[in-house]
């Protein structure tokens, strides 16, 4: 009896003309800028300038998808290592094949340099953005279903998706786990906007609850999934890395909360030329002067106006007899001294 399931793509890619246009890239690219358009209208309702997550976003992003890259090369390195494998392979970052442990991780450190050379704190930039990293993960998994890849057991059921024969791959429905934990990170995207609005999470707090909750589902959607892995005591190693990486995220969350309670006031501060431009604006004094201090300025300057030439010319006609008089007495002095002008 046919059962429903979902159709996979017959291929991943599509040329248009000489170029490729590949599924896994097209859905990477649509989160970045989901992510980066959530991120800019939450950092300007916390008080941040437009254009400032973007700026930011340009160092985050190539750091975020080395380190991705980075984490499953390590992770899986017989695949590009091991016997009869390329090790070119591990360049070809568009076939597969990102860890979201160390894309965040590498991630982090470019947002931190950007965060740097804006002079704003990394966590209020993180709290901005973390719910548009959830939807950023939610629209990259279905490069997965592109590739076919990352599946979990076999069933049954009406949503399964369907996987065709290939390379350590047999045919057949499976669990369609890039779509369970794409569902799982639109829930996260909405858990951490609802949460940031009823307790104004602030220094970190939002992107520890993304973390938190994100890892919660990636350990159960680890579980199913039949791709090959490391495996730990019987556990696959990402649901370790997820277990420990919770533990992290819940006491930070405890915590900041106690150290730093409350929200950031500020977020981007103003630049110095701003500032003064606008003090000068005010008080008419140089940039770094004392308001009162201008205030003070004009009114003595107000006192102490240079005088007009017609203001001269009344104080030089009132004060000339003061000055001729004593030229006068000593003419008539002279002239009554005796032998005067007989030289």
């Amino acid at each position: 009896m046919d059962i429903a399931y979902i159709p996979s793509p017959s291929t991943g890619v599509i040329h248009l003309g000489p170029i490729p246009l590949r599924g896994y890239a097209f859905c990477i690219i649509i989160g970045v800028f989901v992510a980066v358009w959530l991120g800019n209208k939450r950092w300007i309702a916390r008080g941040g300038k437009p254009g400032t997550v973007a700026d930011i976003a340009v160092w985050a992003v190539p750091f975020g998808l080395v380190g991705g890259r980075l984490y499953h090369v390590i992770t899986d390195y017989q695949l590009y290592f091991g016997e009869g494998r390329n090790w070119v392979d591990a360049f070809k970052i568009w076939e597969g094949g990102l860890g979201i442990w160390g894309a965040i991780a590498l991630g982090a450190v470019g947002a931190w340099i950007g965060c740097r050379l804006r002079g704003i704190p990394l966590p209020a930039w993180a709290d901005a953005l973390a719910p548009g990293i959830a939807l950023a993960q939610a629209c990259g998994r279905w490069g997965n279903w592109f590739n076919q890849e990352l599946y979990g057991r076999a069933t049954d059921l009406p949503w399964a998706v369907e996987i065709g024969e290939g390379p350590n791959r047999v045919a057949g429905t499976y669990h369609p786990t890039f779509l369970y934990e794409s569902l799982w990170c639109v829930g996260v995207a909405l858990l951490v906007i609802w949460a940031d609005r009823r307790f104004k999470l602030g220094h970190g707090r939002a992107f520890a609850l993304y973390v938190a909750a994100y890892c919660v589902g990636r350990g159960w959607i680890e579980y199913m999934r039949v791709d090959e892995a490391h495996h730990i005591l019987g556990v696959r190693l990402n649901v370790w890395t997820s277990i420990v990486v919770f533990v992290l995220a819940v006491v930070y969350l405890v915590l900041s909360s106690k150290l730093r309670p409350g929200r950031e006031e500020v977020v981007e501060p103003d630049t110095g030329s701003d500032a003064s431009g606008a003090e000068g604006k005010d008080t008419g004094a140089p940039a770094g002067a004392d308001p009162k201090d201008g205030e003070a300025a004009a009114a003595s300057g107000e006192l102490a106006k240079p005088e007009t030439a017609e203001a001269k010319a009344t104080v030089l006609t009132k004060d000339a007899p003061a000055q001729a008089a004593p030229s006068a007495d000593a003419e008539r002095a002279e002239g009554e001294a005796p032998g005067a002008g007989k030289h």
